[in-house]
């Protein structure tokens, strides 16, 4: 182990280590990482060991006890939340230095397969050491049928300006490249989000509410530590709601959009005839069932509200995409579901955009989703291979582990 910790540090001086430190600072307090629990602290921990020369350490198991407090005899095929995290920790790093502002920061990345970060260190024109070419090895650089059998001075510069032709056309290339991607992104993203954005009327947000308290507790000003309960009924808002509410208002808000909020009880049908409507959330909003059932996917449940699902019309009778209430209440661990839609509604002749899933953990990962340039550039593809129909309906899925949602994945599609 003494070993191990000698070559790291000989790897980095004092100066990187600390430089190390302040970049996973910055990567922990930005929103990616900063509004969730569970990826700073596997990350710091992951980028702490390997600091510290441990990375031995750095196995799933031995994460999923230390990060997460599983028992030491916990079975990692049944309970895979190591790897769901540090695939969304992967995910969540890639978005960040993704967007602008953090293309000459030090990089802190997962590999795939692996828990042991990497480092690397933003190249200037001033670190990068000039390639010394040795005469005698310069024929390895391009197919020998080219080079004169004695190469002169002439046949030198002719290789030195089609080297550097070749770095300006690969750098270029690049550049192509990356703007393409970036043109894609953008594209995939304003073919959901354009039709809402384009709308000259204001947008309603409706989203669920439900009467959880009889009493709120408030702290006394001169004495924070004293608590008082008094009665009171107060309509609150479940917070993985409010989680795909703040990502879809943060939308409307950065371009501009004029919205407002809405309980769906305080909710009517006039005001969803003034302009699009965005509803969060499924079986805590009455709005959300009555619009989306008659569409080929909508949710549906037993008699005594102990089984959840979503029901494709062309066969009502498959059940794979169900959740199990008495499982997702005793191990927190369960697979859950969403739906989200597009479409004009007939009632209103105003666009309708649902945003819902089975459970709190699918809004949650609906609306990561409709957020995410990835995924809607995922849908963009199948949209244009049904003929760019401009209604649209998606089924996704979720993993929750611990109560927690990881990456959301596209079960199923339908547009007309």
């Amino acid at each position: 182990m003494a070993d191990v910790a000698a070559q790291v540090h000989a790897r980095w001086d004092t100066g990187e280590v600390a430089e190390i430190r302040r970049q996973l600072e910055r990567l922990l307090n930005d929103p990616h990482f900063s509004h969730s629990r569970r990826f700073p602290s596997f990350l710091r921990y992951v980028v702490q060991q390997t600091l510290a020369g441990q990375m031995e350490l750095l196995k799933e198991r031995t994460v999923g006890i230390e990060v997460f407090g599983k028992d030491a005899s916990y079975d990692t095929a049944l309970d895979p939340i190591v790897r769901v995290t540090a695939a969304e920790i992967r995910k969540r790093i890639a978005q960040y230095y993704q967007e602008p502002g953090h293309e000459n920061e030090l990089r802190i990345t997962l590999p795939a397969g692996s828990y042991i970060p990497q480092f690397d260190w933003p190249k200037s024109g001033n670190d990068a050491e000039p390639l010394a070419v040795d005469p005698a090895h310069e024929a390895s650089l391009v197919p020998s049928e080219i080079l004169p059998a004695h190469p002169n001075t002439h046949s030198r510069r002719f290789l030195v300006v089609m080297v550097a032709l070749t770095c300006v056309a690969a750098g270029l290339l690049s550049i192509g490249l990356t703007s393409v991607l970036e043109a894609v992104h953008q594209s995939a993203f304003n073919s959901f989000w354009q039709p809402v954005l384009s709308s000259r009327d204001p947008v309603l947000v409706c989203i669920a509410d439900q009467l959880q308290y009889s009493g709120v507790s408030l702290r006394d000003a001169a004495d924070p530590t004293r608590q008082f309960m008094l009665k009171d009924s107060l309509t609150a808002v479940v917070f993985d709601d409010l989680n795909a509410t703040v990502k879809v208002a943060g939308i409307l808000q950065s371009r501009g959009k004029q919205y407002s909020l809405k309980s769906e009880g305080g909710t009517n049908l006039e005001d969803l005839r003034s302009g699009p409507t965005i509803f969060i959330g499924a079986f805590d909003n009455a709005w959300t069932l009555r619009l989306t059932n008659s569409l080929r996917y909508h949710f549906a449940n037993n008699t005594d509200m102990s089984q959840f699902r979503i029901v494709d019309s062309t066969s009502p009778a498959q059940s794979r995409w169900m959740v199990d209430r008495n499982v997702q209440l005793t191990t927190n661990n369960y697979r859950d579901y969403a739906i989200i839609a597009r479409f004009t509604d007939v009632n209103t002749q105003k666009l309708a955009v649902v945003v819902a899933g089975i459970g709190r953990g699918g809004t949650i990962a609906a609306g990561e989703f409709l957020t995410d340039s990835n995924d809607l550039a995922q849908l963009k593809r199948a949209q244009k291979a049904a003929g760019s129909k401009q209604n649209l309906e998606v089924v996704i899925s979720t993993q929750i582990i611990d109560g927690a949602p990881g990456s959301p994945r596209m079960e199923a599609v339908y547009f007309w």
